[in-house]
């Protein structure tokens, strides 16, 4: 049995204990495979579920394995979304993909570059992590766009994501490029930089796409 087919499954089944409907003709229907009554039995098999009076659950095993699923999809979505500005539909198709190859440490390294978020992009929430257990809930993302930092303070260019690619050239002629430190002097009504002894103000939809860790 395919490793991707039985985490799908699980992943179904997180959604349905969500729903609170647990019943096993609607996991059937939802499963969408091409050889159902296969899978379910891989998944009583290999110990992630259990079917009881024509109810599906999982098993502590189970719940487990679909909780750290659940997890790397929802920040990945989260990822795709803040920070590439995907569509929910494309940052969906994308996180499905990378969901089976993300590794824990990689997740948390996610979570934690996002300020441990506790929904998902549709509102859903993301499974906690050891990283999250850490630090307060209120805590800020390690990176930030340019635009939402605290004026006053210095940051590092992380990355740049912007729309339109000329822009890049346009921004590393006045030295704004990844590496370079500046200093937040103002946001409004333009984004005021001062970058060693030179002050640039740039506009703010541009700034969104600045994105800068706190030094």
């Amino acid at each position: 049995m395919e490793k991707e087919r039985i985490d799908e499954a699980l992943e179904l089944i997180w959604g349905l204990d969500e729903a609170n409907t647990h019943d096993l003709a609607s996991f059937r229907k939802a499963l969408d495979d091409k050889d159902p009554d296969a899978l379910i039995k891989a998944l009583k098999s290999e110990g992630f579920a259990k079917i009881e009076d024509d109810r599906v659950s999982f098993t502590d095993k189970g719940a487990a394995q679909a909780k750290e699923l659940i997890r790397r999809h929802r920040l990945a979505e989260r990822l795709f979304t803040d920070v590439f500005d995907l569509s929910n539909n494309a940052a969906e198709e994308d996180a499905c993909r990378v969901e089976h190859i993300l590794s824990g440490e990689l997740t948390d390294s996610v979570c934690t570059f996002l300020g441990h978020p506790p929904l998902c992009p549709h509102g859903k929430a993301i499974p906690r992590g050891e990283c999250c257990k850490k630090y307060s809930s209120d805590m800020k993302p390690l990176v930030v766009r340019l635009n939402d930092f605290e004026v006053g303070q210095s940051g590092k260019i992380v990355f740049i994501t912007p729309a339109d690619v000329s822009r890049i050239g346009r921004l590393s002629s006045i030295g704004i490029i990844p590496g370079t430190v500046v200093r937040l002097l103002q946001r409004m009504p333009s984004i005021v930089l001062q970058m060693d002894e030179t002050t640039i103000a740039i506009d703010p939809e541009l700034a969104k796409e600045i994105f800068v860790k706190k030094v």
